[in-house]
């Protein structure tokens, strides 16, 4: 492979887009097809950086500007351009095309922000022509220009089981903003006070109403970007969401053993098989969540035995680094491919002129 592929991503934090870009970066580099993380700005203070850097994952920041980027591009020629979130599909899908360099845009939001941003995401979706589709889920595939390659996030998994998860601790992974429902799972913890755990991990808009309301139920751990501090304490992860994409989190807790409770939205019905490595229930329904939470709280030590292997080889089968990666590599040679014969044809000609 000649040439970098450049992830494009604008980011002021840590987030599922961001954990998914790192993953994607590294596993491109031992396939050999160098990569490089690009941020359109600094937003500063970005944790981000430190944990690429640790990778070993080179990354830069741009100063945000149209401008910058179609420079760099023009000059630097990476092999591929993939964007990640609206502002830098839009941005860079346009920057791409202007300076001949292919591109592809991974759609990750399942759900619609509130204005200006769901403005913004219509557009991403208008533009989307501008390079080729991959989405992480159907129901966002459908919004969008065909053809789109529909290709779940992915994660490392151990090749052996991992132990059985131990703690008695229900957990909620994520951003606090409403599509994640931290507020059916703060309520729900109300329900088991005095039965089981609760632990929130993450930040976002709604966490300091919620602490200051379910503090006595719920423990709140803040943002902790590795999962490999989370998951050794939890027993069950509960994602009572009112939209998704396909959430990074569940197929992390999934790969450590972990089973997953999760509302029916996005491509979360495609990933748990309910009863057999979690447990699915209409997204706003509390009294099916708690029943759930309670199949669980309830199961013998054989059940969650071989709820947590059916998750761990689930996530093994199907949402593996190994198992994915060839269906990204196969959308980056399609687009190369496709761009290096526009510009070898000559101009209004076709394949047989």
């Amino acid at each position: 492979m000649s040439g970098e592929i450049w992830q494009l991503v604008d980011s002021s934090g840590i987030g599922g887009i961001e954990t998914h870009v790192r993953v994607l970066a590294g596993a491109l580099d031992a396939a050999g097809w160098p990569c490089r993380v690009v941020l359109l700005a600094d937003h500063g203070g970005n944790p981000w950086m430190a944990q690429l850097q640790a990778a070993g994952v080179p990354a830069e920041s741009l100063d945000g500007r149209f401008s910058t980027l179609c420079h760099r591009l023009r000059t630097e020629r990476p092999a591929l351009l993939h964007t990640h979130g609206y502002k830098a599909g839009i941005m860079g899908r346009l920057a791409a095309r202007l300076c001949g360099i292919p591109s592809v845009s991974t759609f990750h939001a399942g759900e619609r922000g509130p204005f200006p941003v769901w403005l913004y995401q219509r557009l991403d979706e208008a533009t989307a022509r501008l390079g080729a589709r991959i989405a992480v889920s159907a129901p966002i595939a459908r919004r969008l220009p065909k053809p789109v390659a529909v290709i779940g996030n992915f994660v490392p998994v151990p090749d052996t089981p991992p132990p059985v998860p131990a703690a008695r601790t229900v957990a909620f992974v994520g951003r606090f903003s409403p599509e994640k429902g931290p507020d059916l799972f703060c309520a729900l913890a109300e329900r088991f006070a005095g039965r089981l755990a609760f632990a929130a991990f993450g930040d976002g808009p709604l966490r300091p109403d919620l602490e200051a309301r379910y503090g006595a139920w719920v423990r709140f751990h803040g943002l902790v970007t590795d999962p490999g501090r989370i998951f050794p304490q939890v027993g069950l992860l509960l994602m009572p969401s009112r939209a998704e994409g396909l959430p990074l989190a569940a197929i992390e807790a999934m790969a450590q053993g972990v089973p997953v409770a999760a509302s029916a939205v996005g491509a979360l019905p495609d990933l748990i098989r309910d009863g057999e490595d979690g447990w699915l229930f209409p997204p706003g329904d509390l009294h099916a969540a708690e029943r759930a939470v309670c199949a669980w709280a309830d199961g013998t030590s054989s059940q969650r035995a071989a709820w947590s292997h059916a998750a761990w080889s689930r996530v093994q089968e199907r949402f593996a680094v190994a198992t994915r990666l060839p269906d990204v590599l196969a959308v980056y040679r399609r687009t190369i491919a496709m761009r290096r014969e526009s510009v070898e044809l000559p101009r209004g000609g076709s394949p047989d002129a």
